[in-house]
């Protein structure tokens, strides 16, 4: 095989050096935060929304759908041409361009939200280790908001809307909370339901964030009850709160501030299972109790949630948390897959500073 030109290797050369030139910025928190997060990103992400949001389906679903195939075909054509040592080693070179191309997109698009310093440094509050008896106040009063919706929705004959009207709803929602949440601000919204729900079921996801879209994806095909506060919690998502646990707790401060009955149940049910499950692990006989004094409807619901669990169980969804929380680590969230629970962390911290949930 000829050697290659020098230039050959510049272009992936001054792409590498554009990411590591990234990174070295990411290294910055308050330049991050202050130049990033507050200024660039919301341009980017609202024009992102601005494009797709008049698409009816899941414009990211396709896409990613598209580049499986396009993947796939690729492949095949590849080894049916009988590549030679050169054509292989020019189909790497090319791979490796589109391959950091498609990672400066993610940074630039969303990805440098890892490291800002987030809803905490907004909100003057700061996620400390808290003690058995904070986790059991906080606890208790998740428990008692849960019940008190629940019952709330017996009553009053309370049903789940459309897939649509809930995400209204949302909408609604962060629109109504950024009077008292400016940061919370979400324009151009653009909420979409997953194409592919049962197989987001199989691999255990409730939703996500398009990063190359711009879109919120819902997954719908879950018990009702867990698709409100999912819808809230990807939003989160949309105006810059990368973090698991921030997305939730923005989720939890929009709910928490309308007058949504279903809403707040669904908020609540999924605070309290983290809540509960770390209580759990600290004073079982106490989390034990939680458990015994939720409304028998609460208790119902949750028998639906397992029941849903188990129904989707499959080797596959294990791996894919895995990886998944491989990659939150991989983008300043420790804890991996257990950054979904720190959101607990931060409703003590909200508790301790206000006194209330």
């Amino acid at each position: 095989m000829r050697s290659v030109p020098k230039k050959f290797w510049l272009t992936p050369l001054i792409l590498f050096i554009v990411i590591v030139l990234l990174h070295i910025f990411s290294f910055r928190y308050d330049w991050v935060e202050e130049v990033y997060s507050a200024h660039f990103y919301p341009v980017i992400s609202s024009l992102l929304r601005i494009l797709t949001r008049y698409i009816p389906f899941s414009f990211g679903d396709v896409l990613y759908m598209l580049v499986c195939i396009w993947l796939l075909f690729a492949i095949i054509r590849f080894f049916f041409r009988k590549p030679t040592w050169k054509k292989l080693f020019i189909s790497l070179r090319n791979l490796i361009v589109k391959c950091l191309w498609i990672y400066i997109i993610f940074l630039v698009f969303w990805a440098l939200n890892y490291y800002r310093k987030g809803i905490g440094y907004t909100m003057d509050l700061v996620p400390d280790k808290y003690s058995t008896e904070d986790l059991k106040n906080v606890t208790a009063q998740l428990r008692n908001k849960l019940n008190i919706n629940r019952r709330l929705m017996d009553s009053l004959q309370i049903s789940y809307t459309d897939d649509k009207t809930t995400f209204d709803k949302a909408i609604n929602l962060y629109d109504s909370a950024k009077k008292t949440y400016p940061y919370l601000t979400y324009d151009h919204p653009d909420v979409k339901k997953m194409i592919f729900g049962t197989i987001g079921n199989y691999c255990g996801y409730l939703g996500y964030y398009n990063p190359f879209t711009g879109e919120a994806q819902v997954n719908t095909k879950v018990p009702p009850f867990m698709i409100p506060f999912t819808t809230c919690h990807e939003i989160g998502h949309q105006i810059g709160f990368a973090s698991e646990s921030e997305a939730s707790f923005a989720g939890y401060l929009v709910i928490r501030s309308g007058n949504s009955v279903v809403f707040k149940y669904s908020a609540y049910f999924d605070l309290f299972a983290y809540a509960n499950s770390e209580l759990w692990l600290r004073d079982s006989v106490a989390a034990l109790q939680n458990k015994q004094l939720l409304d028998t409807s609460v208790r119902q619901d949750y028998h639906t949630y397992r029941q849903y669990s188990e129904a989707y169980k499959n080797p596959i969804e294990p791996l894919l948390t895995t990886l998944y929380g491989n990659y939150l680590k991989a983008h300043n969230q420790p804890e991996g897959i257990e950054s979904y629970d720190e959101v607990v962390a931060w409703l003590v911290a909200y508790y301790k500073k206000y006194g209330k949930i």
